[in-house]
């Protein structure tokens, strides 16, 4: 059987694992992402998990036969490099992602591909997660930011430029406030993320007068808990809006299977009760019985669907160096 390596590079942690061939995670370790140090110190942190996750696999006779990474931004999956990104890491716009990483692992430049994160865990949830089995899924993440991905017969749909999936990035006619539109972190205004985020319940407390102190997300859910209906009624908002453009995305797209993921899909009934309702409320009457479900692998899901981009080519669309490649370049640097 072959093992490949899969990265979820994030703003504040970067997580990777060894993956089997059949899509079992065997053993993963995590690091904080240095992202206030610049791309250089997060390669050379990157390449290093990487390194021992390689030699650990070595000592256990695996067959790692390449590199896979799922990353904040936008991924050029071509080329390995990010397009663009916002500043939860500084400088990471332009890195020379794949490149770098092969560089200085001393791999073939073949043996290191990536995508945006998303759909990265779009992609392990239609491997062996919730989407398992089906012909195409529709996964939609809601938490500190709002993205998704779209797979398509085992592949993700990565768009033309390699910005699909950026679903937080369209009106909702949620997002206002004394009927002017919500900044939103992309530099626009009136968009999904500006009120169905984690980070825009917090504002949206706030912003309705809550007379509570409320430091952060999980604070406004408590508050909820505890009775207060101002609280209440935030949450209550970002999840109608998160629902609404799901379903609307769904009538779109007309996936096998709708999959909600990300912090807030975790909340609970508080959260997801309101935003499925709103979801089926939304939709037309062909797609009445879509299979809405929550995301099953949790934090290993990026992990593994960066590990598919190079156990199976044929997911990513792209051709990849064989195990001899790979295993080649790993004995010379032993040596």
């Amino acid at each position: 059987m072959m093992y490949a390596i899969g990265v979820d590079l994030g703003g504040t942690k970067t997580a990777a694992g060894v993956v089997s061939g059949g899509g079992e995670v065997l053993f993963s370790e995590t690091i904080p992402t240095l992202s206030r140090d610049g791309s250089a110190a997060i390669l050379d942190a990157t390449a290093a998990l990487v390194s021992s996750l390689i030699s650990r696999a070595q000592a256990e006779s695996l067959d790692v036969v390449g590199v896979g990474v799922g990353s904040a931004g936008v991924i050029d999956a071509a080329r390995g490099v990010v397009v663009s990104a916002t500043d939860a890491i500084t400088g990471w716009a332009g890195t020379a992602l794949t490149a770098g990483l092969a560089a200085r692992l001393g791999l073939p430049a073949s043996s290191v591909l990536a995508v945006n994160d998303v759909h990265a865990h779009a992609l392990g949830e239609a491997w062996t997660g919730a989407a398992a089995g089906t012909s195409s899924s529709l996964l939609v993440a809601f938490g500190t930011g709002v993205g998704g991905s779209f797979v398509l017969d085992g592949k993700p749909v990565l768009g033309h430029r390699y910005a699909g999936g950026h679903v937080g990035h369209f009106a909702s006619p949620y997002a206002c406030f004394d009927s002017a539109p919500l900044p939103c972190v992309c530099g626009g205004s009136g968009h999904v993320e500006a009120i169905a985020s984690g980070p825009a319940i917090r504002e949206a407390y706030v912003r309705l007068g809550g007379s509570s102190p409320a430091a952060d997300t999980r604070a406004v859910f408590g508050l909820a808990a505890a009775g207060d209906s101002v609280a209440a009624s935030a949450i209550g908002t970002a999840a109608a809006a998160a629902g609404q453009a799901v379903g609307g995305l769904a009538n779109i797209l007309d996936p096998e299977v709708v999959l909600v993921s990300g912090g807030l899909a975790d909340a609970g009934e508080r959260w997801w009760q309101p935003m499925e309702a709103a979801l089926r409320a939304e939709l037309l009457p062909a797609l009445s019985g879509i299979p809405v479900r929550p995301a099953s692998l949790g934090n290993t899901a990026a992990i593994a669907g960066a590990a598919r981009l190079v156990l199976d080519p044929a997911a990513f669309g792209a051709a990849v160096s064989g195990p001899a490649d790979f295993t080649t370049a790993q004995t010379s640097r032993r040596n």
